[in-house]
């Protein structure tokens, strides 16, 4: 092939290693960089004591799209990965300690959605209706689409207002549905990719339907376990991968970047660079000489950022085997608590969490006759200015006594083999700007031609995938992000 490119992909989460492949099979000389000494980014595996924790993503949705990768090379993903499906995809607990068990069974559900408000049974086989809709065109036709070009941009836009688009997800679901604690359950989604339920624009309401579509798996062996398979994939298919190395600066001139240089000093020549680093971080610190666009930099100075997340890991000396794979609980100060975590960016002790109990599904995640958890908070990213270091440890105490109140009574006495992270892991260790969980808010003015944008708004040959750039957050979307640069001229 006389096009042969030097790509370098930076950063080796979902987005970065699924656009190194899809660089590899267009016959390109590919190079990936992570500065962790071990590939995944947010999708890394903590190991202690016995126990495996999936340090991120743990809800697998679309696993087509991981399938995919594998079909590049005509390799059989069976050889690598065992997927499999839950029956029960969440469990959802109230504040009143009732609960929803939301499923692949469609009449259950509906069953369980009567016994707690019967009219808004036929509200959601509206709601699932005019889902599938957001899906067909928000996902099936857009997502893998590149939004660098304002024409594309304006072309969606009737269909984009049909939609009612500029809704919340909030409002777009109280639409259908009219018990508070449904409300509560049905809009969660948003809170899975870093926004807002009652400012991310309602085009994330085509999860719902996703999810019917194509179900909730469970990675067995974890989430990190997908990660190894496409490391091996990657071996063999002649990828070069470099860890625990930085990137320090992406040097560029007349509009191209020439080289990347790493923190051991060594010098890469490039043709191509896809950055599935946090973009805020990439535009802020890592480019050389600086660019200065007027308009770009307004765009920056105004974005909204994602929330951050406290995650607790922990292993049990005892199985809790009531608690399912999936468990959401729902506190009662809902809007108040998202107000304090996206806007006024406050600590509260009324906080909602999600529980992953992956040796529901998969035993050989704890040792034997042990559990493994984790759980996971929303909190402010670190506009807060909140001292992790002082408050990691108390609110860890926290945590864990609210645990103890819902669904885990006396937990305190069976932990071991803890650890926890908080949006200080996020910015120092994964390079997100202010410790942001997803990179920016998916909210309507910063999604598609409004997100950061796949090809650079100021370099021709650096491109962007992951959570920050189009068309967003969580495993489908970044996988997405990489599609993208197949509809790119690369």
């Amino acid at each position: 092939m006389n096009n042969i490119k030097r790509v370098v992909v930076i950063g080796s989460g979902f987005g970065g290693i699924a656009a190194a492949l899809r660089m590899k099979s267009k016959g390109h000389d590919v190079t990936l960089i992570e500065k962790q000494n071990d590939l995944g980014g947010r999708a890394r595996v903590f190991r202690k004591e016995g126990y495996t924790y999936d340090a991120g993503p743990t809800v697998i949705t679309a696993p087509h799209l991981i399938y995919e990768l594998f079909d590049l090379f005509k390799k059989n993903y069976k050889d690598y990965i065992k997927i499999v499906p839950l029956k029960i995809w969440y469990q959802f607990i109230f504040d009143d300690l009732s609960k929803l068990n939301y499923g692949e069974d469609l009449q259950k559900l509906l069953g369980e959605i009567e016994q707690i408000s019967s009219e808004d049974k036929k509200g959601f086989e509206k709601l699932l209706i005019q889902s599938e809709k957001i899906f067909t065109t928000g996902f099936l036709k857009l997502a893998d689409k590149p939004f660098h070009k304002v024409w594309f941009m304006l072309k969606q836009i009737p269909s984009l207002l049909k939609l009612k688009s500029y809704n919340s997800v909030y409002k777009f679901i109280s639409s259908y549905i009219k018990n508070e604690k449904l409300r509560k359950a049905f809009t969660i989604h948003p809170l899975l990719v870093g926004g807002n339920p009652y400012s991310t624009t309602s085009i994330y309401a085509l999860i719902l339907y996703l999810e019917r579509k194509w179900g909730v798996h469970y990675s067995m062996g974890g989430t990190g376990n997908i990660i190894s398979a496409l490391e091996k994939l990657m071996n063999e298919v002649g990828i070069k991968i470099i860890k625990g190395q930085e990137v320090l600066k992406i040097n560029h001139e007349n509009k191209n970047v020439k080289n990347i240089i790493l923190k051991n000093n060594s010098q890469i020549e490039v043709d191509t660079v896809v950055c599935n680093a946090d973009p805020p971080k990439v535009y802020d610190e890592f480019i050389f000489p600086k660019i200065n666009n007027k308009l770009f930099d307004i765009k920056r100075q105004r974005l909204k950022y994602s929330m951050g997340l406290y995650v607790f890991y922990f292993g049990t000396k005892k199985k809790y085997k009531y608690i399912e794979h999936h468990t959401i609980y729902l506190g009662k100060s809902h809007k108040k608590l998202l107000n304090k975590i996206f806007n006024s960016k406050e600590l509260d002790d009324d906080f909602s969490y999600y529980l992953h109990r992956p040796s529901a599904t998969d035993p050989k995640m704890a040792p034997d006759g042990k559990d493994c958890f984790y759980v996971l908070v929303p909190v402010p990213n670190n506009q807060s200015k909140i001292n992790w270091e002082k408050n990691g440890g108390v609110f860890k105490n926290k945590v864990i006594k609210k645990l103890e109140e819902t669904c885990m009574p006396e937990l305190s006495k069976y932990i071991e083999a803890e650890i926890f992270i908080t949006p200080d892991y996020f910015e120092k260790e994964l390079n997100t700007k202010y410790g942001s969980g997803f990179s920016i808010e998916p909210i309507f003015t910063q999604s598609a031609y409004f997100r950061f944008h796949n090809q650079s708004e100021l370099l021709n040959n650096l491109y962007f995938v992951g959570a920050g750039a189009h068309p967003g957050a969580g495993i489908p979307g970044v996988l997405s992000s990489a599609k993208v640069l197949d509809n790119l001229d690369i």
